[in-house]
């Protein structure tokens, strides 16, 4: 685009994305930060109270049993025989892995005591339990 001698006459051809550019950021910056209020635990579970209860730290297994006794591990919702198959391959990619377990306070204690079990018998060996804490 020349400015001198015989391309003065000839138009500009060129499409300035600077706006573009601007209006798109603008619109992922809206998404990003709306998108968590949008998001609904696929489990709505009632915790147990405690007074004791401490932060947790991220987890690399969550483990969410609902009133109606279903099981969802890291947002799929599973059976109890392929817990064992999805904890054996969690524990072969990290041998560290620790889980965390937040159970409906209507779930029966043995069902929480077999996902326990289910957890230690394929070589989870740090796991907590999700409480709600009074504030």
């Amino acid at each position: 685009m020349k400015i001198n001698g015989s391309d003065r006459n000839q138009t500009i051809a060129e499409i300035n994305v600077v706006p573009l550019v601007d209006i798109v950021l603008v619109i992922l910056i809206i998404f990003m930060v709306s998108a968590p209020i949008f998001i609904k635990p696929s489990i709505n579970i009632n915790l147990p109270q405690a007074t004791s209860g401490k932060e947790l730290k991220p987890s690399n297994l969550n483990i969410t049993v609902g009133a109606d006794g279903k099981i969802d591990f890291n947002g799929e919702t599973i059976s109890k025989e392929e817990l064992a198959e999805k904890v054996i391959v969690s524990v072969k990619k990290n041998p560290e892995v620790h889980a965390v377990i937040a159970a409906d306070k209507t779930v029966p204690h043995g069902t929480v005591i077999e996902i326990l079990d289910t957890l230690q018998n394929n070589g989870v060996r740090k796991f907590a339990i999700n409480v709600q804490v009074p504030q």
